[in-house]
């Protein structure tokens, strides 16, 4: 028999106990639909169950794809097998869909874990009690949202406001944040990250983290601190507290056009933190005679190098390039001085010092047809075209 869940919010008839909560008395308080926004119904006939619980142990729908997001389910797994604890009773996963299961470290755990998997938008039709998003990147509807009595928690890796959008940690690290953080919210319809804070945590950015540095680091924090909150769901429901409307800022997906490196204008600080940020996604690209370069592997110019009389001797224009033999990198000019740059892939992957042999070296340039403008890195502009285009990165 289906009973709307909107029922699940009155007193109880008679004072008969919640299923599965083990106890007697009021239902849990629907504050939170308040700190949400929503309507006083939950969804009308489509609700799924016909009691709350009041206390662990929860059914959970867990939303997620990528490496992020697998460590939050590893932990919910971790959970539900400590049948000491009792946290979670029930663990049923959603993913995208994906012509590569490689690329979906969720759906791969979810399968060797043994636990149901559905594809979005296929969202199971069991009971669930609460609903957990992590790095989804596809925006939930209330209706889907109000089929969880106790609504669907987001782990967000960002102090909440700043980094609302679907890449938070590619741009804590392209923007020098010193301090990255971990935001347990609750889903808001129609729009990401504005839902209210549950529970928020903030940790040190080391010096010179990459992205995949800091995702790991906040992976484990966020998982952690998902249990904590599901441990005292219902009162770190009812004390939820709205995002501030000040120092919101946005983190948009990353395309192609991010990597092209613009030499006139970016700074080597800025490059470096661009390589941190998105260098293991997609290499930073520029352009050589007409032909697209990546950059593989930028380091950072030791300062000895800095005082060789070819890079301190003339007017060295963005975007030059000088082969340092002891060091055995390319030098690269930009607007405030100069990276390293060890290897590049153009055609193949060369080490600097190929490259240097085969495009660098005087007899070559002698005897190409390029012309002395062309025999440097300049910026590298792709044309708007949706494929191009195509954002790469995606992480709620």
């Amino acid at each position: 028999m289906r009973v709307l869940v909107r029922c699940c919010w009155g007193p109880l008839p008679g004072g008969g106990g919640s299923s599965g909560g083990g106890g007697a008395g009021r239902r849990p308080s629907p504050q939170w639909r308040t700190l949400l926004g929503l309507s006083g119904s939950s969804g009308g006939e489509d609700g799924r169950g016909a009691r709350v619980r009041e206390k662990p142990p929860w059914r959970v729908l867990f939303f997620g794809t990528d490496q992020f997001a697998r460590e939050t389910l590893r932990a919910l797994q971790a959970a539900r097998e400590n049948k000491g604890e009792e946290l979670i009773e029930n663990l049923e996963v959603v993913t995208v869909p994906s012509p590569s299961p490689k690329r979906l470290p969720v759906k791969q755990y979810a399968v060797q874990s043994q636990l149901p998997v559905y594809e979005w938008p296929d969202v199971g039709s069991g009971e669930y009690d609460v609903g957990v998003v992590a790095s989804f990147g596809r925006l939930l509807s209330e209706a889907l949202i109000l089929k969880f009595p106790y609504g669907i928690l987001n782990v967000h890796p960002s102090c909440l406001p700043r980094w609302r959008g679907p890449a938070p940690i590619i741009h804590t690290v392209l923007h020098g944040d010193t301090v990255a953080g971990v935001t347990i919210m609750q889903i808001r319809p129609k729009r990401f990250d504005v839902g209210p804070i549950l529970k928020q945590e903030t940790v040190p950015v080391p010096p010179k983290s990459t992205t995949k540095d800091l995702e790991a680091v906040l992976s484990r924090l966020g998982a952690n601190m998902l249990i904590t909150v599901l441990k005292t769901l219902p009162e770190s429901l009812n004390n939820g507290r709205q995002q501030p409307a000040e120092g919101v800022t946005h983190a948009p997906k990353i395309s192609a056009a991010t990597s092209c490196i613009k030499w006139e204008e970016q700074t080597s600080e800025q490059i470096f933190r661009l390589h941190r940020a998105i260098g293991n996604i997609i290499p930073l690209q520029t352009l050589w005679m007409n032909s697209t370069i990546k950059l593989l592997d930028v380091v950072e110019v030791n300062s000895s190098v800095l005082t060789d009389p070819k890079l301190t001797g003339q007017a060295v224009i963005p975007g030059s390039v000088i082969y340092h033999r002891q060091s055995q990198i390319l030098l690269v000019c930009c607007k405030d001085g100069w990276i390293g740059v060890r290897s590049v892939m153009l055609k193949k992957t060369l080490t600097a010092t190929d490259f240097y042999n085969g495009y660098l070296h005087p007899w070559y340039q002698k005897n190409s047809l390029a012309q002395p403008s062309q025999c440097r890195f300049q910026t590298l502009r792709l044309p708007l075209k949706k494929k191009q285009e195509k954002k790469i990165v995606a992480m709620q």
